[in-house]
């Protein structure tokens, strides 16, 4: 073997020696259950017992026509559509003024006074786990000792006091308010680590030729942005595609009001767990791996753009 094939070799059997515990960790614990789940999705199991019996596509068939599912389905589509723009819109909007939006002074472009603080006061939630936050603002939209009906009492709105939770048509707006605020600190943060990788001047260039800040913001910083802002999405759409959490802890009765805020993962839980149907479950769960990954598959797909290099 000559040297230069030799070092080739040595290279990739050190990065070999790297990968190979993680790739088998994830191959056992990721890619093996869902191996497992494929001929479950055919068979009547109900979880409890050794019993099973191939039914073909029976769960499959039942699914198309559950009006349930579709209504499920439709849940985390809303969700999928308006998550990620409010929860990424939220985040660059404020990473964009902590970082450059605030003083101009000449060509200096700097962030608004104090924006350390206001990261941490942002990416707060952060530290909360998913249920103490589920829990927390269940107490605040209680209808009569939450915070939010007594902060409306108190400065004489009770015309706007709602059992929040309660109402089928306020319920799911209610769950996407938690999850965009529970998120978009994450985004801030994520986002004032890439503008500040942007380099200075580009900015200064921008604000010397007369540039606003929704034109800096637009023209400049997005674009730059745009490879972390297409990763966002895709993490928060999968977030909304699954939304089990939330619903479970902080909705009333089985998916809200009306099943109002019924959503895939929920329903698939229940159907598993509550109702005995693990093969309808996992043939749920399938669809839901279906969508995520079509989802996933059209964000790359439709953000793909030419990189820019600064």
């Amino acid at each position: 073997m000559n040297p230069r094939h030799r070092r080739t070799y040595l290279k990739y059997r050190f990065i070999a020696g790297f990968l190979a515990v993680p790739l088998a960790v994830y191959a056992v614990f990721v890619v093996s259950p869902f191996l497992q789940a494929l001929p479950i999705a055919f068979t009547d199991w109900s979880g409890f017992t050794p019993d099973m019996h191939l039914t073909g596509t029976a769960n499959l068939r039942r699914l198309v026509h559950d009006d349930l599912f579709w209504t499920s389905l439709g849940h985390n589509v809303v969700l999928l559509l308006i998550l990620p723009l409010v929860t990424l819109g939220l985040g660059l909007f404020f990473a964009f003024m902590l970082n450059v939006g605030g003083r101009r002074r000449g060509a200096a472009v700097a962030g608004v006074r104090g924006s350390g603080l206001y990261k941490v006061v942002y990416f707060f939630p952060q530290v909360l786990s998913i249920s103490i936050v589920a829990v927390l603002w269940q107490f605040v939209y209680n209808p009569t000792s939450g915070a939010l009906n007594a902060g409306l009492g108190a400065v004489g709105l009770e015309s706007l006091q709602r059992t929040w939770l309660g109402d089928p048509g306020l319920a799911l707006g209610c769950v996407m308010a938690v999850m965009v605020w529970s998120n978009v600190g994450f985004y801030v943060v994520l986002f004032s680590a890439a503008m500040a990788a942007v380099p200075r001047d580009i900015h200064e260039a921008a604000l010397l030729d007369g540039a606003g800040r929704a034109a800096t913001f637009f023209r400049i910083t997005l674009p730059l942005l745009w490879d972390t802002v297409q990763t966002g999405w895709v993490y928060m759409g999968i977030i909304a595609l699954d939304a089990f959490a939330v619903v479970q802890i902080m909705t009333v009765g089985p998916g809200g009001p009306d099943y109002s805020t019924e959503v895939l993962g929920l329903y698939l839980y229940n159907k598993a767990f509550s109702d005995g149907q693990a093969g309808y479950a996992t043939a749920l769960g399938l669809a839901l791996l279906v969508v995520t990954m079509v989802f996933a598959a059209l964000v790359l797909r439709l953000g793909r753009r030419e990189r820019i290099e600064f």
